[in-house]
């Protein structure tokens, strides 16, 4: 069932070509701002040097991940550079219900989605000052083979071409400016009218407004 769109709680989805800074940003929010929660998702793809199962990922093979979405337990799900991955619809539903702001680190086809239960979720799309710079990212974090950094650069203008689908975009060129925007935008989302009537109920009331989500 999809969140009621007067939620106390906002829901957040970042989205970005590999290689434009999306992680980076996303843990320096949630630092910042422990309030907000990251969504971990299922994927099938191999841990990276230093990743936990359970902490960036939960790790799972083809098998059991298909299995869990033929249940229906995936909010969304994709296949992504031949990898699966998904969104665990309890979790976000958990959350959600306790009024906690979540934040989903997912790809366009995710986001897509998402916004048709969640059509008030609050869509960031980080993009790279240029595909050079992009690739450049992509080598200096010596994440990936060569073959997977080419295919990753190739797929990002494809990526890139969803930008229009979201509310804000940030150009990651600057760190600490994207940064401030990100954060702006989270904070700005807090004071949408539904969210301050859903988390200050009975000030509205003493106050005589009445809000109307119908």
């Amino acid at each position: 069932m999809p969140a009621p769109h007067h939620s106390s709680g906002s829901l957040f989805m970042v989205v970005a070509p590999s290689g434009a800074g999306k992680s980076t940003l996303v843990n320096a929010l949630l630092a910042q701002e422990p309030s907000i929660k990251l969504s971990i998702s299922y994927t099938t793809r191999a841990p990276r040097p230093g990743e936990e199962h359970g902490r960036e990922y939960y790790f799972t093979s083809p098998e059991d991940f298909l299995e869990r979405r033929a249940a229906g337990e995936f909010l969304e799900s994709a296949e992504v550079h031949g990898n699966y991955y998904g969104t665990s619809r309890i979790l976000i539903g958990d959350q959600m219900r306790a009024d906690t702001d979540v934040l989903l680190e997912i790809d366009w086809q995710g986001a897509q989605q998402v916004k048709k239960q969640f059509p008030h979720a609050v869509g960031i799309f980080i993009l790279p000052p240029s595909i050079a710079a992009l690739e450049e990212r992509l080598r200096k974090r010596g994440q990936d083979e060569p073959h997977v950094i080419i295919a990753r650069t190739l797929a990002a203008g494809g990526e890139i071409a969803h930008a229009p689908e979201f509310e804000y975009v940030i150009i990651n060129q600057e760190f600490a400016i994207a940064l401030a925007e990100l954060t702006s935008i989270v904070r700005a989302a807090r004071c949408r009218f539904a969210q301050q009537a859903a988390r200050n109920a009975s000030l509205f009331a003493q106050l005589g407004i009445h809000a109307n989500f119908s």
